[in-house]
């Protein structure tokens, strides 16, 4: 089948498109910055992808002849205060341009929305569901509850508090009983779903085996780690304070943590169906989806991560559009070294951040991290995706990989961390030389403060970063 995908380097939406290559399906990859495309995806010869932004829609140019098409858009991290009409607007253009080509069937994946009082995601999903409806195609809408995978938001939330804390004080909340389910079954679901006319203009809950309170699932979390912890749940942490805690205490936003908040306090309990016969599987119990995580993460196999989506950061556009270092109105730091073993350089560049550090008074980076947490920003640990590989658009600590290019010997960080301006980190080898090179634009009078007060740690920060790159001991 040709099938087009949106939300293409999104969390689910990356791995089902792997899911649907090895099926034999061709794909039409909706992005919204074509220098941000997977590396998996771009090397399939299955794959072509083209430029779409829902949320403006006018240029866009989706082919006529496809068979169905997956809706895998969600804004749930996004800072916007409206993100509930941003998602109804991007559905409703979605719809405009798909009911004008050959689509016989949308696939889209939804929350579970059985309680009586949703929060205001799970009422934004119902929304865009409404939305999606059409004359023109079929609809079929998977409900999922809290999805367990390696790089999904609540493994590596659960995962935070638990390696962490030996002992927490927690909000009520985690006594709300939900369904998790495995991605692995999720991707099933999505992928057997496709082209099923019993599953037309139908909705179905898609969820684990068990019924666990979220205070369950960190326990059991725990025993499959083997460690040993202890919870205690009080009624006086507020929906604000609880924002914070799990704010402080994890790798989440504030906005993220804001949200998963509100829903956490909704009960989040599917009602039973035939799906799991249409589609033939038996999802896994909630141990096994941690332990096959864990897995996967010990294995550097993390496909795609939360953490991928721009959203998760301070960006608001495309990453194309900060690709090349800015010249005027700037502050540089540029250092040079004579490179010794250039595939050892290139090695150690493409493994810099997350565990292993900036080769450099890694505690200065640490406290970086932890200033900017207590001011609202992402800190260090969203860390990075895999040990030794980076792409465009991934998550490198508090920086995003604007540009990660091997043949050019070059890569390019862009500051999401809370600053009075923009700032980008290069390493570039050309020839024999190593360049490395912070720049940082100020905005206003505190941008130029915080510019020379920050100058004196690059004599021996920076310095020792550049000398451990080039240098093979």
């Amino acid at each position: 089948m040709r099938i087009l995908i949106t939300g293409t380097t999104g969390y689910i939406a990356k791995r089902l498109a792997l899911q649907l290559i090895e099926q034999k399906h061709e794909l039409i990859c909706c992005v919204r910055d074509l220098n941000r495309i997977p590396d998996e995806l771009k090397q399939s010869p299955r794959c072509s992808f083209i430029k779409v932004d829902f949320l403006e829609p006018e240029v866009a140019k989706i082919p006529n002849d496809i068979d169905a098409a997956y809706y895998l858009i969600h804004s749930m991290a996004t800072s916007s205060q409206n993100f509930e009409s941003l998602e109804e607007r991007c559905a409703a253009n979605f719809k405009q341009l798909v009911s004008k080509t050959a689509c016989k069937q949308v696939i889209y994946l939804s929350g579970i929305v059985n309680a009586e009082t949703l929060s205001k995601h799970l009422n934004s999903r119902l929304l865009v569901e409404d939305t999606l409806k059409s004359d023109s195609y079929a609809l079929t809408t998977f409900r999922a509850g809290i999805i367990v995978g390696s790089g999904s938001a609540s493994f590596e939330i659960i995962r935070d508090i638990v390696e962490k804390l030996p002992f927490m004080i927690t909000p009520k909340w985690l006594n709300t009983k939900t369904q998790p389910l495995a991605i692995r079954d999720v991707l099933t679901f999505l992928s057997g779903g496709l082209g099923k006319t019993e599953l037309y203009n139908k909705a179905f809950d898609i969820f684990g085996p068990e019924i666990l309170t979220y205070k369950e699932m960190l326990l059991q979390f725990a025993e499959v780690r083997d460690l040993k912890r202890y919870i205690v749940t009080l009624p006086v942490l507020t929906p604000k304070l609880s924002s914070y805690w799990l704010y402080f205490v994890t790798s989440t936003s504030f906005q993220l943590a804001a949200a998963l908040v509100d829903s956490m306090k909704v009960e989040v309990i599917g009602k039973p169906s035939s799906i799991n016969q249409i589609i033939g599987v038996e999802p896994m119990d909630y141990k096994s989806a941690v332990d096959l995580a864990f897995q996967k993460t010990e294995q550097n196999a993390v496909i795609s991560s939360w953490k991928d989506a721009v959203s998760s950061g301070r960006f608001k556009d495309q990453l194309s559009k900060h690709i090349e270092l800015p010249k005027f109105g700037c502050f540089r730091d540029t250092r040079q070294r004579t490179v010794k073993d250039e595939k050892f350089t290139l090695y150690k560049i493409w493994s810099i951040g997350g565990r292993n550090g900036w080769y450099s008074f890694n505690g200065l980076w640490r406290l970086r991290g932890y200033m900017d947490k207590i001011f609202g920003g992402v800190g260090l640990r969203r860390g990075r995706r895999h040990d030794t590989n980076l792409e465009a658009g991934d998550p490198l600590d508090f920086w995003r990989v604007l540009l990660a290019d091997k043949e050019e010997k070059r890569l390019l960080l862009f500051a999401e961390m809370k600053l009075p301006g923009e700032a980008w980190l290069e390493f570039k080898i050309v020839g024999d030389q190593l360049y490395q090179t912070a720049v940082f634009r100020p905005k206003g009078l505190w941008g130029r403060l915080y510019w020379y007060l920050v100058l004196p740690f690059h004599a021996f920060v920076f310095s020792g970063m550049i000398n451990a790159l080039a240098n093979k001991s």
